[in-house]
């Protein structure tokens, strides 16, 4: 099974790098060359690779779910 997860586009180091937030504070850096985004952009993240933008409000939604999964 493949998993991908909803991080939040904080920092472009350059066009390949980037630090995303993946919520409560969990920073990780990711590539990014797949996809063109901005700072503050909502990003799927699957190993370590960003592979689509996603609006805002369905990233949120998909947080909310995963944390009401992990905190059942």
């Amino acid at each position: 099974m493949c998993l991908a997860i909803p991080a939040k586009l904080i920092k472009k180091e350059n066009e390949k790098d980037a630090l995303v937030d993946f919520g409560d504070g969990t920073m990780r850096k990711v590539n990014v060359s797949l996809v063109e985004a901005e700072e503050g952009q909502y990003l799927l993240v699957h190993a370590g690779f960003a592979i689509e933008v996603l609006e805002e409000k369905d990233a949120k939604e998909t947080l909310r779910i995963w944390d009401e999964i992990l905190n059942e």
